[in-house]
């Protein structure tokens, strides 16, 4: 479905000004359709578009700091099941995105993301307590090694999480191309449900081996990093977004960026992170729409080539 820029960034702006919490527009399911992607595996659909919580979410108890936080928030409720990605070493960012679940109460309209930054044993057993804690859950729905910290003891301990229930999907991440062998071995020699890699447009390694060894595997994938923390706005700054992006509805360079990343195949959704609602907008616009074909999707690339 295509829509109109203007009047996705008009409903957005609307929720916004409703400090966050509010009720959602009673057109605002049919005026916004999100691109979705299953799982590997599963029925189980996920928006393309979710949100990271690294830096963005670490702020203090202060209302005036958590105000435009929740802003964010009740933007990507507008979808149900999107991605949230957080973890206990980003700060406060837990402890935040707990609180504003709740008082949204919204947890089960997330799909809720976490991940283990701790050795084996007690020090993770100890670290995932007070994940749950933080979050206010007693489920998570994605427990992800993180970093590929002591990951052959932390997936065991994953999987039997997963067998007791108390998570639904396991996973592994990283955020840097010298990296990407690494997780190459993993998905080759273990059953892990999710990847989580840096990929954008100008940071495309994922593409030769990763992105379609996952998709042979039936891997999802999260992919972070998707502006290369904000590099990519500083490279086009002062550039006139091109007339042709609107073959593909995009209303700005960020919707360009999304898009280009999640049509590829082998991706299940972008996590961007931000705490400007206008920015949460923009970057939920790019779920919408026409996507880029294998050509359109080089022709974005070669804008920054």
């Amino acid at each position: 479905m295509s829509i109109d820029r203007r009047s996705f960034l008009g409903l957005a702006a609307g929720l916004a000004a409703t400090a966050g919490l509010g009720t959602m527009p009673a057109n605002a399911a049919t005026v916004a359709r999100p691109l979705r992607r299953n799982i590997p595996g599963t029925t189980e659909a996920l928006p393309v578009v979710g949100m990271g919580t690294a830096d963005t979410f670490n702020v203090s108890t202060e209302a005036a700091e958590r105000k435009p936080l929740g802003e964010v928030l009740a933007l990507l409720l507008q979808t149900g099941g999107s991605v949230i990605d957080t973890a206990p070493s980003y700060g406060s960012a837990e402890a935040v995105t707990g609180d504003l679940l709740r008082a949204a109460n919204a947890r089960d309209r997330v799909f809720l993301a976490t991940k283990i930054s701790a050795k084996a044993g007690a020090p993770a057993q100890s670290q995932f307590a007070h994940s749950l804690a933080d979050l206010h859950a007693d489920k998570i729905d994605l427990l992800q090694v993180h970093n590929l910290i002591d990951w052959q003891a932390n997936l065991r301990w994953l999987r039997e999480l997963k067998e007791q229930g108390r998570i639904r999907y396991l996973g592994i991440t990283h955020y840097r191309d010298d990296a990407h062998e690494a997780l190459e071995k993993i998905v080759r020699s273990e059953r892990v449900d999710f990847v989580q890699v840096n990929y954008s447009v100008a940071e495309r390694n994922a593409e030769r081996v990763l992105l379609p060894l996952c998709e042979q595997r039936g891997v999802a994938v999260l992919v972070n990093r998707p502006f290369q923390d904000g590099r990519l706005f500083r490279v086009v700054k002062d550039r006139p977004l091109p007339q042709w992006a609107g073959d593909i509805d995009c209303g700005s360079w960020g919707q360009l960026f999304l898009k280009f990343i999640v049509s590829h195949p082998a991706v299940t959704a972008a996590i961007p992170a931000t705490s400007k609602p206008r920015n949460m907008a923009d970057n939920l616009g790019a779920a919408l729409g026409r996507m880029p074909d294998p050509g359109q999707r080089e022709r974005i690339a070669a804008l920054l080539a």
